[in-house]
Formats: structure tokens, C-alpha cells, sequence
């Protein structure tokens, strides 16, 4: 996952929500929240992060809500149409790759999809570009020396 540019978590909708392999994949990375990048920051700043679902039932958006945010409090910059989707009818049915699910000849799934793709590269490239997120402010190092702000704060309590 450090090597990785960009990280699109894929994963089915189950009961309404992100399935439990989702959720234990999301809790391994937060596992990791403790490492920090060569800048003091957390080990996934400079990373962007996307996800795609799929399913039988609505839940789409609930779903994706979820993984966004986490992904976005490990560290990961989320990028505008970070999100695409694709659900059958409700009930028991094909699953995407199925022959006659539609999946796949979806102009919604495949729109979305192509603009997730496009804003995660292209930002992806951006951040690279500019040797990451800029660390002055966001460095654990700075908090823990008892240095949280380099000017007076009147309203500070």
C-alpha cells in the first residue's frame, strides 16, 4: 500500500452496508497510522484514494461516504467523483460480470467510473509533482514539542 500512488478499495454491499471484509481492510490500514512518511507526516499523505461498489441492494452512497472518510483520516487526499457504483435489482440476482446483469454496458457505472479514474490520476500526478503535501503544519513533531501555533491566539482558552 506505501508504494501505491493511489488506492481504490472495491467492495460489495452487504446488509446495507460495506461488507466485513471492507471494514477489516480499513481497520488494517489504520493499523498503520502510526508510521509517518520521510516528512513527519502520516505515512499516507501524498496518496490519493478512491472506491468502487457494487451489490444487490441501494447503499451505494452510504457506502462510499464510509470508505471516503476513512481514507481521507488516514491520510489520503480525496478527489471530486471519488466514487462509482453499480447495483443490480433489490432482491437475490446477477452480480456485475454476470451475463445479463447490464453491469458492465452501464453508462452510469462506466461515466462514473471514467471520472474517478481520470481525477484520481490526474491528482495523483499533481501531488507527485510537487513532492507531496507541504509537511509545515501537519508534522506530528511540531504538536509534540509544545509548539502549536507561531503567533499569539486571543481566543485561545
Amino acid at each position: 500500500m506505501l508504494a501505491a500512488d493511489s488506492l481504490v478499495l472495491a467492495g460489495p454491499i452487504w446488509l446495507g452496508d460495506n461488507s466485513p471484509v471492507m471494514k477489516r481492510v480499513i481497520e488494517r490500514l489504520y493499523a498503520c497510522s502510526h508510521l509517518l512518511n520521510e516528512s513527519g507526516q502520516y505515512a499516507y499523505y501524498g496518496r490519493v484514494g478512491g472506491c468502487l461498489i457494487t451489490g444487490n441492494e441501494d447503499g451505494i452512497k452510504h457506502c462510499a461516504m464510509n470508505i471516503l472518510y476513512s481514507l481521507q483520516h488516514l491520510g489520503y487526499t480525496i478527489t471530486p467523483q471519488a466514487d462509482a457504483g453499480w447495483i443490480g435489482p433489490a432482491g437475490p440476482g446477477p452480480s456485475y460480470l454476470d451475463p445479463g446483469s447490464g453491469g458492465p454496458d452501464n453508462d452510469f457505472t462506466n461515466r462514473n467510473t471514467t471520472f474517478m479514474t481520470w481525477n484520481l490520476l490526474h491528482l495523483a500526478r499533481v501531488i507527485k509533482d510537487a513532492g507531496g503535501i507541504p509537511a509545515h503544519g501537519n508534522q506530528r513533531s511540531e504538536w509534540e514539542a509544545g509548539c502549536r501555533f507561531d503567533y499569539d491566539n486571543p481566543d485561545y482558552r
